[in-house]
């Protein structure tokens, strides 16, 4: 932690010398002296992280003051910019006292003067304070024997190699010796004689692949019922909230504002005439079946099931008294072993294999996990960073010598988490400010890791792509868990093991990481040293006890009047807020006093209301994603005065952008309104959202000014409200740099004239999107033709037609989607299709396909 701290630091400290180096004056020597001794100190901290492990009481301790004194200088860089923007606010207001002879505009030139003065001064009375503490912790290393930087062990960990290609192999690593265990729990499911409405419950304690297991039985029966959904209940749930996340996935869209009585009502009537099948995975409380979810879920005599999983018998017993509780055992010497293997050896489709002397050392580093599939596994991703040689694997058993006390999947956790590089502790452990079972963006969280500083640089390679490869390390070792990816492979969403989550939560407040705020938290004093605050599900009242050196702001479904003033926590580099939704419009203010501030998100409000906030004033702002609220209003046009800005997103049109605007940093920019007016060149776009009402696109003129540079471009949307499409946009003649374009929705009707083809689409097109086309013509037999196309979604009145026919092709298509009411067959002929694993279409469509494709059908 201290050296990654250390690290950020040095990089502030340069970045200041080589900007404000004529303002600095004398205070820059101090600055020059502090970068110098940092880089100095930072030669030892291998050593003394290294004596840590080993449980050096004073090595941590010499650990802890440097990161603290770490901090203590990067409040100082911070708050010394504060007080220089305060100055420059007020001169904007002054403007005019340039000009102003008077005596009274000599005072007001010279108050400026004095407050740039101040804070230079205040900044160098800070670095005096510092050096000592500095001087004192160089001192020290000598009492604490600690030595300069080491040479490399041979036994420290490996640089993961770059096999993304491979990664979607490992998402089913985990999945050994479950079979028997997935064969009886559907045949409980699947039992003809019992027609009542059971509920059958997976039990057993965490770690112990109760999730893993309902997945598997989930894909294996869910085409034997009518509507069936999978979803995580979590610790501290919302009955609301889950009522609302079920009636969503079972009709596909969001459900108005309602109270619980009136979910409860829809959700059995959607069900009355349906068997259906619910999963709620991680239920802990008896409360949630006896007042809620019995009233919601119908006894129809139909074959329905309820399968829940559960760290808890009572859970079990109390919603079906019957049933018998499945309780799930640890998994036997050799599928322990067989698990760590593939974990280990994840690429064995490409031909790797384990050697067969690290055979006989595998199952003695397995039976050290007494049979927990979560500690086999991230055990495996240990093994996954080391040399394929006796001696490393052996090195590993000899460290695994600690007496077992019912912790040894927490040990091999802290195992885990003390063999990574310091970069990737850090992201781990900023994992903990998302609640329970959340669902994590994989965009959005590398976005704030960038935002926060924790990845480091690696030569002229992005940020954003140094920090997706840390995501994928994270799952490689098994420390996330994957949701979903993108078409193209990488990471859409992840999720955190509860243990893990637990251990990242114990682990960050213990070096004074994050601080979270919950429910039943006790807290009675505002802590000022506070870097991170997560604020989750809680009353709005704690936000007192937040400190105003806070870095990284979380505020998740709070309780209360969230129109509070922001501009107290000048120094946030993150601030996200998910408020609960409500009809109320919701105001912030403040929030463009953060002028430290990289990435703001708001979701989930009805009417997010901007007014309070100019937002051209947060100069270093490069995330601005407001794109999960019913409606935005009053986004003030200043917003493109931001050069830094590299993702806007928004569900509605953006201000218009000026032809003077300067966003040579922009990487994302959805929804703008296009409407034949020169927009300026974004060269370095990768994802492009344009909507037009326009009645005829300027395809001679505008239209290619905008795109025809693009060819970064890898994602593009299109909504044409009042208009044909202007099929120019996708003509490979008129737009030649369409080389690097995956992602392709199209929203609106096609022209008359133009036949749908494979020709008209970029050739290496993996996602395509369709909607409202009003098409004629049966498009599969066209876009068969995609050879590179993974994921295909055919949406309203993409087509008029009764009947779609795919007789040939989609030759990597893993994902289709159809929700077009006037389709009622589907027939896909034999050999079309070979690697599709999910196929979502309306109940009412009759599929005919080759057996080995229905398993994938998921009905609407």
């Amino acid at each position: 932690m201290a050296e990654t701290v250390v690290n950020f630091v040095l990089g502030k400290l340069g970045e200041m010398i080589v900007k404000e180096a004529q303002f600095l004056g004398e205070v820059g020597d101090k600055v020059e002296w502090v970068k110098t001794e940092l880089t100095r100190i930072k030669c030892y901290l291998k050593d003394a992280d290294s004596k840590r492990r080993k449980g050096d009481a004073r090595a941590e301790n010499y650990l802890n003051e440097l990161r603290d004194v770490a901090y203590r200088i990067e409040d100082a860089i911070d708050t010394f910019y504060v007080e220089l923007e305060i100055e420059e606010n007020r001169h904007k207001l002054d403007g005019n006292s340039q000009k102003d002879r008077s005596f009274l505009g000599k005072l007001k030139r010279l108050g400026r003067k004095t407050t740039k003065l101040t804070a230079r001064h205040n900044l160098g009375m800070e670095l005096d304070g510092i050096k000592k503490v500095l001087e004192g912790i160089s001192k020290s290393k000598i009492d604490y024997e600690i030595d300069p930087l080491q040479e490399r062990g041979k036994g420290e960990t490996v640089l993961m190699p770059s096999r993304r290609t491979t990664y979607q192999d490992m998402d089913e690593a985990e999945i050994v010796g479950f079979d028997t265990d997935k064969n009886n729990v559907r045949t409980l499911l699947l039992d003809p004689e019992i027609r009542r409405r059971a509920v059958v419950t997976i039990v057993g304690p965490g770690g112990l692949g109760k999730t893993t297991l309902a997945q598997m039985v989930y894909k294996s029966v869910q085409d034997d019922f009518n509507l069936h959904i999978m979803l995580s209940v979590s610790q501290q749930y919302s009955p609301i909230d889950l009522l609302k996340k079920m009636l969503t996935k079972l009709k596909n869209s969001e459900p108005a504002m309602q109270d619980i009585d009136d979910l409860i009502s829809d959700l059995k009537g959607l069900l009355s005439s349906k068997r259906y099948l619910i999963i709620l995975d991680d239920v802990w409380v008896a409360d949630l079946w006896n007042q809620y979810l019995k009233h919601a879920l119908p006894d129809l005599g139909n074959g329905s099931r309820v399968l829940m999983t559960s760290r808890f018998i009572e859970v079990a017993q109390s919603a079906d008294p019957i049933m018998e509780p499945y309780e799930l055992k640890i998994l036997n010497d050799k599928d322990s072993r067989d698990l760590l293997i593939k974990k280990a050896f994840p690429y064995q489709k490409t031909g790797e294999k384990c050697p067969e002397d690290l055979v006989e050392l595998a199952d003695a580093l397995s039976k050290k996990c007494k049979g927990l599939p979560l500690a086999l596994i991230v055990l495996g991703g240990i093994l996954l960073t080391k040399d394929r040689t006796y001696t490393a694997w052996e090195r590993e058993l000899k460290t695994m010598d600690w007496q077992s006390k019912g912790k040894d999947c927490i040990d091999i956790l802290a195992m885990s988490f003390e063999d990574m590089p310091c970069y990737l502790k850090i992201c781990f452990l900023f994992l903990a400010s998302f609640p329970e079972d959340y669902e994590i963006s994989a965009r959005c969280l590398i976005k704030m890791w960038v935002a926060d500083g924790f990845v480091p640089q690696q030569g002229r390679k992005i940020m954003e792509e140094i920090a997706e490869d840390c995501l994928e390390q994270l799952f490689q070792r098994s420390m996330i868990q994957v949701s979903s990816r993108h078409a193209n492979g990488s990471i859409k969403y992840c999720r955190v093991h509860d243990l893990l989550r637990d251990f990242a939560m114990h682990q960050a407040g213990k070096e004074n990481f994050i601080t979270i705020f919950a429910n039943r938290q006790d807290i009675n004093h505002r802590d000022s040293t506070t870097r991170r605050a997560s604020l989750q599900s809680c009353s709005v009242k704690l936000m007192e006890y937040v400190g105003p050196k806070t870095r990284s702001l979380f505020l998740f479904d709070l309780k209360g009047n969230l129109l509070m003033n922001y501009s107290e926590f000048r120094l946030l580099r993150v601030l996200v807020i998910e408020v609960v939704w409500s009809e109320e419009l919701v105001k912030f203010r403040g929030i463009d006093r953060l002028i430290h501030l990289k990435y703001l998100g708001i979701s989930n409000c009805s009417i997010l209301d901007m007014s309070e906030c100019s937002l051209g004033r947060l100069k270093n702002l490069e995330t601005l994603d407001i794109r999960r609220n019913n409606m935005v209003s009053n986004l003030s046009t200043d917003l493109w005065t931001i050069n830094t800005l590299k993702y806007v997103l928004c569900h509605e049109l953006l201000p218009e952008i000026p032809s003077t605007a300067d966003l040579r940093n922009l990487q994302t920019l959805e929804w703008i309104l296009f409407d034949n007016k020169i927009i300026p060149h974004l060269n370095n776009l990768q994802r492009l959202g344009l909507e037009s009402k326009s009645t005829q696109w300027d395809v001679e003129h505008a239209l290619p000014h905008l795109l025809g540079g693009l060819s970064s471009l890898t994602s593009l949307k299109i909504k044409s409200i009042e208009s044909n499409l202007p099929m120019e946009i996708i003509y490979p003649k008129a737009l030649p740099y369409y080389q690097n374009l995956q992602i392709l929705y199209l929203d609106g009707q096609w022209p008359e004239s133009v036949t749908l083809k494979a020709s008209l689409f970029p050739l290496h097109l993996v996602k395509l999107t369709l909607c409202y086309s009003y098409l004629g013509q049966d498009p599969m037999s066209e876009l068969a033709k995609l050879n590179n196309l993974k994921e295909l979604v055919l949406k309203t009145d993409v087509y008029n037609g009764r009947q779609m026919v795919c007789s040939e092709g989609f030759p990597v298509l893993q994902k289709l989607v159809i929700s077009i009411l006037t389709v009622m067959i589907l027939t896909v002929a034999k050999g079309v299709m070979p690697k599709l694993k999910y196929l979502r279409i309306y109940d009412h469509c009759k599929v005919e396909a080759p057996p080995e494709l229905l398993h994938s059908i998921t009905l609407f």
